[in-house]
């Protein structure tokens, strides 16, 4: 009936299928969290999700239809025209990668006057990809929104397997009616009680073309009580087992960066993390945008920035990065995923 693929930035693609009872399920699901997001009928909603193999577009898509909302099916890209559309259009939600809304944001404040907060916007639906608070606090305070969580893969699905309620904004609830979730050791698969950190497993309930069982999604979090609804959450994603770079012998996630990064007020987040080998020791470069508000900084101020975000890396993960700062717009955009750790020590090695 269907095919579709994994989206993942790096590695070869998972082609997952699906029956017609699948996407009538997939369907359902997802209206079912547009509601928890507090949609309806009377909404438009903004997909700004790539159409095609990739889930995110035609699920949010068929969601919003079964909700009976009106949808703008955009997609990905043509940054100017998304952020027109949203001022003609007047949409009530979006569903879009946390990366891009920043993206979008820009172009919206360059549209408005630089400001926003005035967009009809009222609600985001954030997914396919991991995002600390402070990016969530940035999004909000910038576009005026409350900005949820939406949590899926394709290889189980796609969106819509957990999502955040709007009553109580505190982690994505999981439809356990569909799939059921485990926590486990990453390192050896060990079981985990809830409440314990460790990797996220799914085995699909109702799923007919590509049913899974106990999938390691990589993702790492803990399972926590129902609040808003009787079923489990799901902390938000701290990192993913297969991203996290091992630098001289220490565990670096990029989550765990960008935190501090978005700490300083003249730091756009938008920055790239270059892994490399010099001699028999590995080297960790970090390259992060000024907000325009920091373009009249000086360099000595600007040397200061770098000092202090260095000392609060060296104190969290206990390593020492070059940090580079670079004028605002210097770091390409992601239309979707964004792309942010090039490790060249492979590079390195096999030349």
């Amino acid at each position: 009936m269907r095919i579709h693929a994994s989206s993942g930035t790096t590695g070869k693609p998972t082609v997952v299928g699906y029956t017609q009872n699948d996407i009538d399920n997939w369907a359902n699901i997802v209206a079912r969290s547009l509601r928890a997001a507090g949609g309806s009928a009377k909404d438009k909603i903004h997909v700004a999700y790539g159409y095609g193999l990739f889930t995110g577009g035609l699920g949010a898509h068929y969601g919003a239809e079964r909700l009976g909302a009106t949808v703008i099916p955009m997609s990905g890209g043509q940054t100017e025209k998304q952020a027109q559309l949203i001022r003609d259009f007047q949409p009530d939600m979006i569903m879009v990668t946390p990366s891009y809304c920043l993206n979008l944001i820009e172009e919206l404040e360059r549209q408005m006057g630089g400001d926003a907060r005035g967009c009809s916007l009222r609600v985001g639906v954030f997914g396919a990809e991991p995002w600390t608070l402070a990016m969530r606090a940035e999004i909000e305070r910038r576009l005026g929104i409350t900005a949820l969580d939406i949590y899926g893969l394709s290889e189980v699905m796609g969106p819509g397997v957990a999502m955040e309620c709007l009553e109580t904004v505190d982690g994505p609830t999981i439809w356990e009616d569909h799939f059921f979730p485990e926590i486990v050791n990453p390192d050896d698969g060990t079981p985990l009680e809830d409440g314990e950190h460790g990797e996220l497993l799914f085995t699909t309930l109702t799923k007919e073309a590509l049913p899974v069982i106990r999938y390691r999604t990589r993702d790492l979090t803990r399972l926590l009580p129902g609040t808003a609804r009787t079923m489990r959450r799901m902390d938000r994603i701290s990192g993913r087992s297969d991203d996290m770079l091992i630098i001289r012998g220490v565990n670096v996630f990029p989550s765990q960066l960008e935190e501090e990064i978005l700490k300083f007020e003249h730091l756009a987040p938008h920055y790239q993390l270059e892994v490399n080998r010099r001699g028999h020791l590995d080297s960790l470069a970090v390259r992060v945008e000024l907000k325009e508000s920091g373009l009249a900084l000086s360099h000595e101020q600007r040397c200061q920035i770098c000092h202090q975000l260095r000392h609060r890396i060296k104190s969290m993960v206990g390593i020492s990065t070059d940090i580079t700062i670079v004028n605002c717009g210097s770091i390409p955009r992601s239309e979707g995923k964004a792309c942010r750790v090039f490790d060249l020590r492979k590079a390195v090695v096999s030349g």
